[in-house]
């Protein structure tokens, strides 16, 4: 009994993915598995009006529930229309699902409960075996409608955190996003998953409301019981269960010193992004919606520096007509005038989405039909979305990035077609502004060692890193078997990010940066001793990365580059930069 009792109280430590970062320590609550176990029946002829009556009901409640969500969702947080959500009212409506589930019924004699998982599997195999973590994130979609009108359909009552009245940190194998929608910061310090990546839901959610998060953590849930104490790091990523008093001390001080930390940020709200001997670095932040327009005037950001428009697509509807894309974007452009505001045209796989909805199936998807490759196959798609941007110029300073440019071919088809959605606009009377600025994510090595070329067609340049490193060291950055091959400090990588600044800047390009590589403090000072003008980081990153700024001199920025693109290793550079930033802003070391 005493070894079962001290093996129980032995302190585990385990490693997840830190999607929203903090620190806290408390008591568990494990969230219980909430799939229904669906029996399948036979259903009388006689009774199959019935049962379809029966699935109808089920649809409407469902609906009212998630409507019912979204209302208090809204009203608890600033993420506007609570657009987390909408995907489950589009599985609501989509009618090919609806009419397949009514239809099995129908022919084959078969309960609701079991038609409806059945068929929401098969959606979700589809969706599933798309090379896109957003993408295989919407399977949690699907599967949450699915459970919610299961449950309906048989009278069970719905999971929710809503009710729970002590703080506690949310555990469970995975947490549907209905439910997610119910976490509340008043009882809930945090969050754990088995499942989940940076995209799922609980990330999602865990961020907009600035609660620490670990997902991936893959046995969490069977390792703990409610009322356990364990440490979280949503920094780092970090779970330890059954804490020693020296595990409390040490992360109840850092918890202590991050919340500090961060309260001194918020005074850079509204100042620049200058670095001591007064050199002015242009600091944005990236976003997906217009519901992140208010956290990035909040943290201080100068506008936005990626608008990934494809997220309109997949989270609202697939066929987001030219209207509805132009009002999105004006009224992103009209609430952070005069900021700039750039928007990636649709950065999507052929594996992801194709026009009409229809999904194919790539060999190789990554290097396959995506983005500017996408856009240029089906033209009066791209021109749809051309012309909106151009219809929101009006109202702000808008520009156009076209995605994955591998030559300058591309370029200058895209710019032929913007020149028609101008010509289409001019002749129907419609105002835009007619030196809207145009760029290029340079993601490709070929594009890096072209940037000369390409410089001649555009306005600017935005280094996408994380696709730069994925394809120059041929390392999937999601494969968790290579993860340790993915190197932004790559001698290789740098050389590639140097070349595309002295290129740009050769023909009076200026060069932005919107990947992970510009939200990482600890590369700040590289990025601004390659002569980088411009870095574009998630909003909340926004005040570390101007402290970092704020508190360096662009000559020992210059400096550290030389000698890191000197370095043989990306070990080497990386400790180049940590020696750095412990000098000038060694606080900051506590936060990442």
């Amino acid at each position: 009994m005493t070894d079962s009792l001290t093996t129980a109280e032995t302190p585990i430590r385990m490693k997840g993915i830190g999607v929203s970062p903090g620190v806290v320590i408390g008591p568990v609550f494990v969230m219980a598995s909430d799939q229904a176990r669906v029996v399948e029946r036979r259903v009388a002829p006689q009774s199959i009006d019935h049962e379809i009556c029966r699935l109808e009901d089920a649809l409407i409640e469902t609906r009212r529930q998630i409507k019912m969500i979204q209302k208090d969702l809204e009203a608890r947080t600033d993420m506007g229309d609570a657009s987390i959500l909408d995907a489950h009212l589009m599985v609501l409506d989509d009618r090919a699902f609806i009419e397949e589930v009514v239809n099995e019924i129908r022919n084959k004699y078969r309960n609701a409960e079991s038609v409806v998982k059945e068929a929401s599997d098969r959606y979700a195999a589809i969706l599933g075996s798309v090379e896109d973590d957003y993408l295989r994130e919407r399977v949690a979609d699907i599967r949450d409608v699915a459970r919610r009108i299961i449950k309906n359909l048989s009278g069970g009552v719905e999971t929710t955190l809503a009710d729970l009245k002590d703080k506690c940190i949310v555990i469970g194998e995975d947490i549907p996003p209905s439910v997610t929608a119910s976490l509340r910061r008043d009882t809930v310090l945090g969050v754990a998953t088995d499942l989940g990546s940076a995209t799922s839901h609980t990330a999602v959610m865990a961020r907009a409301m600035e609660m620490p998060a670990v997902v991936g953590l893959r046995d969490i849930s069977a390792r703990v019981s409610t009322g356990d104490k364990i440490v979280m790091d949503g920094t780092r990523g970090v779970v330890i269960i059954h804490p020693t008093a020296s595990d409390l001390d040490e992360y109840g001080k850092l918890a202590e010193a991050r919340k500090s930390i961060q309260q001194g940020l918020t005074s850079l709200q509204h100042k620049p992004a200058e670095t001591k001997d007064g050199h002015r670095i242009v600091l944005s932040a990236n976003a997906e919606g217009p519901e992140e327009v208010d956290a990035i005037i909040e943290y201080g950001a100068e506008g936005i520096g990626l608008f990934r428009s494809e997220y309109l697509y997949i989270s609202r509807n697939a066929s987001l007509g030219e209207d509805d894309q132009a009002e999105i974007y004006a009224d992103i452009a009209e609430r952070l005038a005069p900021a700039p505001v750039i928007i990636r045209t649709l950065d999507i796989g052929g594996d992801k989405f194709l026009a009409g909805g229809r999904f194919r199936k790539e060999t190789n998807p990554f290097l396959g039909c995506r983005s500017i490759r996408l856009s240029l196959l089906y033209p009066d798609h791209f021109k749809r979305q051309l012309r909106a941007i151009l219809r929101a110029s009006v109202k702000g300073c808008v520009k156009i990035m076209y995605p994955m440019i591998s030559n300058a071919r591309e370029v200058i088809q895209a710019n032929a077609l913007l020149d028609e959605a101008r010509d289409e606009l001019t002749r129907d009377g419609v105002p835009f502004k007619k030196d809207i600025e145009v760029g290029v994510m340079i993601e490709t090595p070929a594009a890096a060692l072209t940037a000369a070329v390409i410089a001649k067609n555009v306005s600017f340049f935005s280094l996408g890193t994380n696709d730069l490193v994925q394809y120059t060291l041929a390392v999937d950055r999601v494969n968790e078997r290579v993860a340790y091959l993915y190197e932004p400090t790559h001698p290789a990588v740098l050389k590639l990010i140097k070349a595309t600044v002295d290129a740009g800047h050769a023909e009076g390009v200026w060069v932005g940066i919107c990947g992970e590589m510009a939200a990482d403090p600890l590369m700040t000072p590289l990025l601004i001793g390659m002569g980088v003008d411009e870095m574009s980081v998630a909003p909340a990153a926004v005040p570390v990365v101007k402290d970092v700024i704020r508190n360096i001199e662009q000559s020992r920025a210059e400096t550290l580059t030389a000698a890191a693109l000197k370095c043989k290793s990306a070990t080497e550079v990386l400790g180049l930069c940590r020696d750095l930033t412990a000098e000038v802003a060694p606080e900051l070391l506590e936060l990442i």
